[in-house]
């Protein structure tokens, strides 16, 4: 009997150990992994900068004026080099996320706030394509525990989101609610909608359909990453032809 007790548990060591190893071999893949997309990040965003400060000193008309067309092309460079940009931002994030190199900063948060910020940042931004941004909040919102500039993220990337693929002089509505179990934000946009496939894979990396022709899926992902950290969970409603809301929820009490 003892015997077999101390079998048992040798068998149950090596197990444990085996384990061990494997959690230690992933956990530095995925360190290698954030290591080589900071070092991407960062190879791509100091040539980026350059080129579009090189835009930026154009536009301003420092070596001369500029044509009609000139100004309509360096303003796409411009533009394309924030874009890059912020792709180089959510990859980096996304892989530091994945390697545990990343948690929230909670602090109590309002979220009314919060949103307004980013719709007032987004409203010129989208003010290009002549799409209008609703914004609705309670007078008084409860603040919770959350990372502000994680949940400013969340937001703009659905507000972003939404201005992709909401129709030229369009409407996105925002609204931020209280709920019992905490507050939740709603984004909707009149675009094309989606059909159950293009639904099905969303918050997936490098999707290419609908709604995600036009990115990487990157934005959709690390907005579900954020909301879980927290503790919430999101939604999406749209059907074909008939527009999209995505709803995410946080918890009154946050992380921890």
């Amino acid at each position: 009997m003892a015997i077999g007790a101390l079998a048992a548990l040798a068998g149950v060591r090596r197990v444990a150990a085996m384990q061990a190893a494997e959690v230690a071999r992933l956990t530095r893949l995925a360190d290698r992994r954030a290591d080589q997309v900071a070092a991407l990040s960062h190879e791509l965003r100091t040539p980026l900068s350059m080129i579009n400060g090189a835009a930026e000193l154009l536009l301003e008309r420092t070596p001369g004026d500029l044509t009609v067309a000139q100004e309509r092309f360096l303003q796409i460079i411009n533009d394309q080099c924030a874009t890059l940009n912020g792709l180089c931002e959510s990859l980096l994030l996304q892989a530091k996320i994945e390697a545990g190199l990343f948690t929230p900063r909670p602090e109590r948060v309002d979220v009314s706030t919060v949103t307004r910020d980013v719709v007032t940042a987004m409203r010129p931004v989208c003010a290009k394509k002549e799409q209008w941004v609703t914004l609705d909040t309670p007078q008084v919102t409860r603040r919770i525990r959350a990372d502000p500039l994680l949940v400013a993220q969340a937001v703009s990337n659905l507000v972003t989101n939404a201005s992709r693929y909401t129709t030229v002089g369009g409407r996105i509505d925002v609204r931020v609610m209280m709920i019992d179990t905490g507050i939740a934000v709603y984004i909707s946009d009149d675009g094309a909608g989606m059909t159950r496939d293009q639904r099905r894979r969303l918050f997936q990396r490098f999707a290419t359909d609908r709604p995600l022709a036009d990115g990487t899926g990157l934005g959709l992902v690390i907005t579900k990453t954020i909301v879980e950290l927290h503790g919430g969970s999101i939604f999406v409603d749209t059907a074909s032809r008939r527009g999209t809301t995505f709803v995410f929820t946080l918890p009154w009490a946050g992380p921890a």
